[in-house]
């Protein structure tokens, strides 16, 4: 496939039409865009002229060469979404008679338990005690992502209207899948922002961001994750933390406490109840450990 082909004119007008039709966000653009130059480069590769001509044992082909790259399960299906979805856009169009990635898989993950931090490390974290006014802002993110189960995404992207500090809540305008969503926000959060607002300082009076860069405009992921490493290295805290760990440990304790798993799944903006039920086996190990360590038949004899 040449660079002025027909075939490079459509993966082209495919990717028109999912910034401007679908509106899909940055980072979903970003992630198809790459997946499917992967795509046009086996293509070449094989010297296939036209779409048309892939077949489904092509598209296992191909998934199989990404494998062998050291792609993981994750990244193949997402791979395999994105070609998915160009194919059905082909089809609209009538430029191709069939999917050929419609019914293929790509190798299962073993699923790995996310990490997360107990109670008591949580609250070591937190109440760390803050030195400045950069500080005092990490303090407010770290709280929120605790307090309400924020991604990264979702945290960077709040904006002033999205808060709303006496009712307790704030509302995450596109969640993952375009999805909005309210959330209570707990009243260490509220007190955390309430003070980082006695020093937010933007660089323009139209500036939005909750959360801001050293220069006044909003903060990016990348500096909200070198933050937290900043702030667990002069707190003496030896564990690796993300930002992600936060989410995790907030799912985690609320299922522990409430045992309300569609609350959890609400709350943590998940589409498929499957996602949010890797938190029970999270809660299965947690009382596992209690049943070890407490009942008599359970503990080991002495050797």
């Amino acid at each position: 496939m040449k660079p002025n082909s027909p075939a490079a004119q459509q993966l082209t007008d495919f990717f028109a039409h999912l910034e401007i039709e679908k509106r899909v966000s940055l980072n979903t653009f970003t992630n198809y865009e790459r997946d499917l130059r992967h795509l046009m480069q086996f293509c070449q590769k094989q010297k296939f002229e036209q779409w048309s001509q892939l077949q489904p044992n092509d598209i296992r082909y191909h998934v199989a060469n990404r494998h062998r790259q050291g792609l993981g399960s994750a990244s193949l299906q997402r791979e395999l979404s994105a070609i998915r979805s160009f194919y059905n856009y082909l089809l609209k169009h009538n430029l191709v008679t069939l999917n050929p990635a419609q019914h293929v898989k790509a190798p299962k993950a073993i699923r790995k338990l996310p990490k997360t931090l107990d109670v008591d490390q949580i609250s070591g974290l937190l109440e760390a005690g803050t030195d400045s006014v950069l500080e005092v802002q990490d303090l407010a993110m770290f709280e929120l992502f605790y307090s309400s189960g924020l991604r990264l995404s979702e945290l960077v992207e709040l904006n002033l209207p999205d808060l709303d500090l006496k009712d307790k809540s704030l509302r995450v305008q596109s969640g993952k899948g375009g999805k909005a969503r309210i959330l209570p926000i707990g009243s260490k959060a509220v007190e955390a922002i309430e003070n980082w607002f006695k020093h937010r300082q933007p660089n323009n009076e139209k500036e939005l961001a909750v959360f801001l860069s050293k220069k006044g405009g909003r903060i990016s992921r990348r500096a909200v994750q070198l933050r937290l490493e900043q702030w667990c290295i002069k707190k003496g805290i030896s564990q690796h933390v993300h930002p992600h760990m936060f989410r995790h440990s907030f799912a985690s304790h609320l299922l522990q406490s409430s045992q309300d798993l569609r609350a959890v799944q609400e709350l943590l903006g998940h589409s498929n109840i499957a996602t949010t039920q890797i938190y029970t086996h999270l809660d299965f190990e947690h009382l596992a450990k209690v049943y070890d360590n407490a009942h008599p038949r359970a503990k080991k004899k002495p050797v």
